[in-house]
């Protein structure tokens, strides 16, 4: 998953006005939380703001989608159609549906094709090497025109918490195919430059951009203006990601983002309403879906020791400790700064609930938040299960002692550890001998 920012990944370029210096990958990658949306959400707001696309029409039942082509046909002469299974994951085109059909991108030649590739999709599960083995369901099916592509980019924009002047721009003359691929083997490839917030993105930079990106006569400044355009709609969205993959080049002269993927900052759903209302909960983890409405960040994994601590940083510390020490984790869990009891209850409920974890290690520091209160949620939590796995505990800071107290008079079970190396070697030897 690219999108997990560049430190992950060796990337150069003597274009940038910072060079990326090589990084080895963090044993974790995981996505940072935000809002994902579908591939035509993301097309509309760049059709919004003047970015050429890929134009078609969403369909959720296959009797729309012959009226859907003969518009296409009318309105952008398509010849064919490009039949997409809308889920919020990539690899989709190499994906197989839990009927064993193959492909959730399609090009149909004909109308009655692109009617029987719809139906062969709807309602049905897409699996591919980004989803879990179960897939995602389509309910949503993007109908576009056929483009004819002479080149193909890729073009992103990101939040990277390396740098702290603003969005990093990342872009590859070698479009289409598999990013990480790319960085990995010919990360010459890569190219990348830090944008500072104060300065903005400018028509000069992205002109260059254009030309390294292989561009040439007036599709430089095509290309160029939309780079730009993303980056202001990035500015205004406040997205953490805009990635455009590929970012092609037509035989009739167009500039367009042929496909997408577009992430937003979850903090800022106050400000962003029309964005946020459109978020799709059947393509979460159901799990995950009903821990955010407590303000909880969790992202289910595929281990056995669930964890429960305080902060993105620190929770993905802790599981890159857990896996040194040979375990694996079954979830990230954050519970956050603005942790209360009645949150901390719910955490520590739903990864009891979690058929896969044999053991639970809690790992809080205590800064804003206050190891007595997440102390408090755990007791209460935990009295609300009838069988509670083996639970570790690390409290450290903030009214650590307050919360030992607490954890102690209540009569829980659980083992006390005075540091985080001493409670991953714990969990993971108990759970090794479960």
């Amino acid at each position: 998953f690219f999108r997990v920012f560049l430190c992950n990944l060796t990337m150069f370029s003597s274009f940038s006005r910072r060079v990326v210096s090589n990084a080895r990958a963090p044993v974790w990658r995981v996505a940072s939380r935000g809002l994902h949306v579908h591939e035509y959400v993301a097309k509309e707001k760049m059709l919004a703001s003047g970015i050429d696309v890929q134009r078609g029409l969403v369909v959720e039942n296959t009797d729309a989608v012959e009226a859907v082509a003969q518009k296409l046909v009318a309105d952008y002469n398509t010849e064919w159609f490009i039949v997409k299974a809308q889920i919020l994951s990539g690899g989709r085109g190499k994906g197989t549906f839990d009927t064993g059909f193959k492909g959730g991108v399609k090009l149909a030649k004909t109308i009655p094709d692109a009617v029987d590739y719809t139906s062969q999709m709807l309602g049905n599960r897409l699996i591919t090497h980004q989803t879990t083995k179960d897939g995602q369901p389509v309910h949503k099916i993007f109908i576009a025109e056929c483009l004819d592509i002479k080149k193909e980019c890729y073009f992103a924009i990101m939040l990277n918490p390396k740098f702290t002047t603003g969005h990093v721009v990342v872009a590859s003359p070698k479009g289409g195919v598999d990013i990480e691929g790319v960085a990995k083997e010919t990360p010459e490839d890569i190219f990348t430059l830090e944008i500072d917030v104060n300065k903005g993105f400018s028509m000069e930079e992205a002109t260059a951009l254009a030309g390294r990106l292989g561009f040439e006569g007036d599709r430089i400044q095509k290309a160029a203006d939309s780079m730009v355009k993303l980056y202001k709609l990035a500015i205004e969205t406040d997205a953490t990601l805009l990635e455009i993959n590929p970012f092609a080049e037509t035989n009739d002269g167009r500039v367009a983002a042929v496909d997408a993927k577009f992430q937003f900052d979850d903090s800022s759903a106050h400000r962003h309403a029309d964005i946020f209302c459109l978020r799709d909960d059947s393509q979460e983890n159901p799990k995950e879906a009903e821990l955010r409405e407590h303000g909880l960040n969790y992202i289910a994994l595929d281990g056995n020791i669930a964890c429960m601590v305080n902060g993105a940083g620190l929770a993905m510390a802790t599981m890159d400790i857990i896996h040194a020490y040979g375990g694996e984790p079954a979830n990230f869990l954050d519970v956050g700064g603005m942790a209360t009891a009645a949150s901390t209850a719910e955490a520590m409920k739903a990864i009891n609930n979690d058929p896969q974890a044999k053991g639970i290690l809690v790992n809080i520091f205590g800064g804003i938040v206050r190891c007595d209160r997440i102390a408090q949620g755990i007791v209460d939590g935990v009295k609300e299960i009838k069988d509670p796995k083996t639970m570790v505990i690390r409290l450290s800071g903030n009214h650590a002692e307050e919360g030992w107290k607490i954890l102690e008079d209540s009569g829980i079970p659980f083992v006390k550890a005075s540091n985080l190396d001493e409670a991953a070697n714990t969990v993971v030897r108990v759970c090794a001998n479960m």
